[in-house]
C-alpha cells in the first residue's frame, strides 16, 4: 500500500487537498481528528494534559477548550513540547492502527494528513510526501478571516511550524496554493493519477496480509492445508497476470 504523507503550513489549503483525495476514493487518516479523540474526557492523554495545564483550559462541560489551550502553547514553546509529549505517542499509535486496518483491507493507496508530519517523524512511514504551501501573508489573512485571530496570534501559530523552505526541501511534491481552489484540486487529481498503483499492484499488495492469515491457519486450524492450497493458487494466478 502506498502511504502518502500530506502536510503544509497552517491555512495553506491542506484541508481542501485532503477533501479532494477523499473525493477521488483515496482513504485519508486525519491526525487532527485523532488528536481530538485522544483529548476526549477519560482518555489517558486528556488526564495527563489536564493534570499539567490545570482546569483553566476546560470549558463548562469539562472538555478541553482548544482555543484556551492554544493560547498557552503557542506563546510558550516549552508548554507546547509538554503537550506533544502527552499526546503524540497516543496519536501515533492510533495512526499506525488505522494504517494496518487499511492495509489488511487491501487498499492500494492512502493519505496520512498530519500538520506536523516531519516534526513528529511520521514521514518515515510514508513512501511519498505532498506539501501544500502559500505565501505567509496569505496564511495570516486566512487565519484572521477564518479564526478571528489577531496578527500576533496568527503569527504565533505560523511560527510554531517548521519553516516552509524546510518542508519543501523534504517533500516529494510541493503544491503552491496561490491560485484558485479549482487549480489546487486539479493538482491533487494529477498526483493521484500519477501515483495511484495499478489494480494489479493493489491485488499483489493483498498477498502479504493473506499470507499472514494463511500461515496462522496452517499452524492452528485443521483446514489450514486447504486454505493454503487455495491461497497459493490465487497468488500464482496474480503472478501470472503480473
Amino acid at each position: 500500500m502506498l502511504v502518502v504523507g500530506l502536510t503544509g503550513g497552517i491555512a495553506a489549503g491542506k484541508s481542501t487537498a485532503s477533501s479532494e483525495f477523499r473525493a477521488l476514493g483515496v482513504p485519508v487518516i486525519d491526525a487532527d481528528e485523532i488528536a481530538r479523540q485522544v483529548l476526549e474526557p477519560g482518555e489517558t492523554s486528556y488526564n495527563r494534559v489536564v493534570e499539567h495545564f490545570g482546569p483553566s483550559i476546560l470549558d463548562d462541560t469539562g472538555r478541553i477548550d482548544r482555543g484556551r489551550l492554544g493560547n498557552v502553547i503557542f506563546t510558550d514553546p516549552e508548554q507546547r513540547k509538554h503537550l506533544n509529549k502527552c499526546t503524540h505517542p497516543y496519536i501515533r499509535r492510533r495512526i499506525l492502527w488505522h494504517l494496518a486496518q487499511l492495509y489488511m483491507c487491501g487498499h492500494s493507496m492512502c493519505v496520512l494528513d498530519v500538520p506536523l508530519l516531519f516534526e513528529s517523524g511520521l514521514h518515515r512511514v510514508c513512501a511519498k510526501t505532498v506539501v501544500i504551501e502559500c505565501p505567509r501573508e496569505v496564511q495570516l489573512e486566512r487565519l484572521a478571516q477564518r479564526n478571528g485571530f489577531t496578527r500576533v496570534e496568527a503569527e504565533a501559530r505560523v511560527d510554531a511550524q517548521m519553516r516552509s523552505d524546510m518542508r519543501a526541501a523534504r517533500a516529494t511534491r510541493v503544491v503552491n496554493n496561490t491560485e484558485s481552489v479549482d487549480e489546487l484540486r486539479s493538482e491533487i487529481r494529477a498526483i493521484v493519477s500519477l501515483w495511484r498503483p495499478s489494480w494489479v499492484r493493489a491485488a499483489m499488495g493483498v498477498a502479504a496480509p493473506v499470507g499472514v492469515v494463511v500461515g496462522l491457519a496452517c499452524v492452528w486450524m485443521p483446514w489450514g492445508r486447504a486454505v493454503l492450497g487455495m491461497a497459493t493458487a490465487w497468488i500464482v494466478g496474480s503472478l501470472v497476470l503480473w
